[in-house]
């Protein structure tokens, strides 16, 4: 265990402590150390950044800083293999209390290099700043390697929906945790550390998908961004979904509610979700419904769902 905090460490000792041990290889020609990192790419950058606030995307009392590491880069690189982009190099900026224990950050760190180990990419560069919450910000930049990106506006009449990945298990844990209880421990682990299918978004572009997200914001509403973009309707098939044995126990220990909501709504697993012409859904995706014409709006069994809660918004009211 590290004793002190961030004030014994200063800003330099803090970036040391965090980059220590990194190096420049592959398509990483310059890494950290010096005013930029230098990167070498066979396509088109894709770039994206996500930014997590204490208390508003984790609690210390829920996730260790291993696991805020671990989700940090995983929200972040999500979004590049929605464009069937190969990750390369992630960017973080840290802002933080200077009484937070060297411990938090040396278990930041290690969750970070862990999950750019799983993604492919590595850690460049970044900034350290002081300030009253921690405040992560992470850029990833991806190689298309010459391919054009999968956007959001390219689904047609007659494709077919399909997912990989996890969806409403992160969902289900949060319920959980907010409620003081921490099982079943597979959904809580899963709110705390996203799994995303790290390389399926190269896959869905190679096998000639139309249109790609991932799920950051709840299946419906990011397939309502979808349906928006490309001017289509998707319809999905609640019998196409398969509901894990853990989200059905925890509605029905919250009062029974339909465990469907959880996929419906959930997030933070950051599957990712494509439409493909219907020979062409690579294997290990699960077909969930259909691309068709008509106003743009996303169907469940042919009507717009009931769920209460269509998906995470920043800055909406809720009562």
């Amino acid at each position: 265990m590290s004793a002190g905090n961030v004030c014994d460490l200063g800003e330099f000792g803090l970036i040391d402590r965090i980059t220590a041990g990194l190096r420049a290889s592959g398509p990483v020609r310059l890494g950290v150390g010096d005013d930029a990192a230098v990167l070498r790419l066979a396509g088109d950058l894709a770039v994206s950044t996500d930014t997590m606030v204490e208390n508003v995307h984790f609690r210390r009392d829920w996730s260790s800083a291993e696991d805020v590491g671990h989700k940090a880069v995983a929200a972040c690189v999500a979004d590049a293999e929605a464009m069937g982009a190969v990750p390369i190099a992630v960017v973080i900026a840290l802002s933080l209390p200077g009484d937070t224990p060297i411990e938090w950050i040396d278990g930041f760190a290690v969750g970070v290099q862990i999950e750019c180990d799983r993604c492919g990419a590595r850690l460049v560069g970044g900034d350290t700043t002081s300030a009253p919450q921690i405040v992560i910000t992470a850029t990833v930049l991806a190689d298309l390697g010459g391919r054009a990106p999968v956007t959001r506006s390219g689904a047609r009449p007659g494709d077919v929906v399909a997912m990989v990945g996890r969806l409403g298990w992160a969902e289900a844990g949060l319920a959980v945790l907010s409620r003081g209880f921490r099982s079943p421990g597979s959904v809580v682990v899963a709110h705390r550390v996203p799994q995303v299918p790290y390389g399926q978004g190269l896959r869905a572009a190679e096998a000639g998908a139309t249109s790609m997200i991932d799920i950051s914001d709840g299946l419906l509403a990011d397939l309502g961004h979808v349906a928006a973009a490309s001017g289509v309707q998707i319809e999905l098939d609640s019998a196409a979904f398969e509901i894990a044995e853990p989200q059905q126990a925890v509605a029905a220990a919250l009062g029974g509610g339909d465990p469907l909501d959880f996929q419906l709504t959930g997030g933070d697993d950051h599957a990712l979700v494509a439409t493909f012409a219907s020979t062409a859904v690579p294997e290990g995706w699960q077909v969930l419904g259909k691309v068709s014409a008509g106003k743009p709006a996303v169907l469940l069994d042919g009507a717009v769902s009931q769920t209460n809660t269509p998906g995470w918004q920043h800055f909406q009211q809720r009562s």
